[in-house]
């Protein structure tokens, strides 16, 4: 595999994001089976996590729905090929405006909030609504991702739902489904079925519910050793609470998830060429053609990705910190075991599927990179590298 990754460096230049249908497909499957004991069951693919319209028709194929939060991301996904009955749109802080035209679209709208709630359901009482509940179950451990918290902006507050009952029955609105929002990296499987509990309790104050969304923040591995959720363990105790409820509400409702990287995290890597080693009095630095311009994570949550040296796999391991040519602090690795690094080298981040190209921006006036897809033994290219030009775009010179 590491020939091939630097096969398509070479091909495709560096730096470059690299992502594998197959892996996608076996972990959509892997969900799937773990709730196979449940009659209806809905997979809708939360697009911010990768957005790039051939992922997004590769979900399609796969029989997936799409969790998107911008009108944009509707549209995307209408454009892919999704029906709008497909599509949940969940948005937070959006104005009244943007959904009522995702509503117009025919998409499922999800509110999280008791004002544009009362506002919507006033104007438009027939539409079907999905509502998201913050349950206060905090996920997990990370508080940059953790947003189950108290003052979260997610989500209305279980402590609020006499409000929200006396906004429905004021309105006379269409409440077809309830979301519940934990946030990232759910471990304990108890805790998250603890919050579903509240959950089912909030459901039977509605009549007419055709769905339950569970979210998702499924966590995965990140670095060796590294626990993820036990996805098998949480269909088989959830899948029979979901059973059971179904039957106590009397009628067969559809479990929903969202998942995003549990879906797609580990299909994606990121290639990128090693330009100066430098040292200094106390550090090795491996300088790279990249930066938090095309990589945020380890900078804006001080999440780990694993570095392999593709171009010297069984080379000896080193210390050396992994940092980039943004004219900023942009550190990817302190003091990390490396096989041993020479310039020109191919340095492999894994985990780089979600959340990494869709957070990439123009900062210091660089391009953001190329992205491959490999689909059935092929790479495929399914995002030109950008040129000076897409700097430029939208850009309008004055005479000064």
């Amino acid at each position: 595999m590491h020939n091939h990754l630097i096969k398509i460096a070479e091909d495709f230049g560096s730096p470059v994001y690299v992502y594998d249908a197959e892996t996608i497909i076996n972990q959509y499957n892997r969900l799937t089976n773990a709730f196979s004991k449940l009659k209806h069951l809905k997979l809708n693919y939360a697009v911010k996590a990768l957005s790039n319209i051939s992922i997004l028709k590769l979900f399609n194929c796969l029989g997936s729905g799409l969790d998107t939060v911008s009108i944009q991301e509707v549209q995307l996904g209408l454009k892919a090929g999704f029906k709008p009955e497909d599509i949940i749109y969940t948005p937070n802080g959006v104005s009244l405006k943007e959904i009522e035209i995702a509503a117009k679209l025919g998409v499922q709208i999800n509110i999280d909030n008791l004002s544009i709630l009362e506002q919507f359901g006033t104007k438009h009482p027939k539409t079907p609504v999905c509502i998201r509940i913050n349950p206060h179950v905090m996920a997990g451990g990370n508080t940059n991702i953790s947003v189950g918290h108290i003052d979260s902006k997610f989500g209305i507050s279980i402590h609020q739902i006499p409000l929200l009952l006396r906004i429905v029955e004021n309105t006379k609105m269409n409440i077809n489904g309830i979301h519940m929002h934990t946030g990232s990296d759910i471990l304990d499987i108890d805790v998250f079925l603890y919050a579903s509990e509240i959950l089912f309790e909030t459901a039977k104050n509605f009549k007419n519910l055709e769905f339950i969304d569970f979210g998702s923040g499924f966590k995965v591995p990140y670095k060796t050793g590294d626990i993820e959720t036990n996805i098998e363990e949480l269909g088989i105790k959830l899948g029979k609470r979901f059973n059971e409820f179904s039957k106590e509400y009397g009628k067969d409702l559809t479990l929903t998830f969202e998942p995003g990287k549990f879906l797609v995290s580990e299909a994606g890597v990121f290639l990128a060429k090693v330009n100066v080693v430098k040292q200094t009095t106390s550090t090795v630095f491996a300088q790279i053609d990249s930066g938090f311009n095309h990589l945020i994570r380890p900078m804006l949550y001080g999440s780990q990705h694993q570095i392999i040296n593709i171009s010297n796999p069984n080379g000896r391991e080193r210390f050396y910190s992994v940092v980039g040519y943004i004219c900023e602090t942009d550190t990817f690795a302190n003091n990390r075991r490396i096989n041993e690094i020479n310039e020109g080298d191919i340095l492999c981040f894994k985990n780089a599927g979600a959340y990494c190209y869709s957070m990439a921006s123009n900062y210091n006036s660089r391009y953001r990179p190329a992205e491959v897809l490999l689909h059935k033994g092929e790479s495929h290219l399914i995002r030109k590298r950008e040129t000076f030009d897409d700097i430029l775009n939208n850009q309008i010179e004055i005479e000064i």
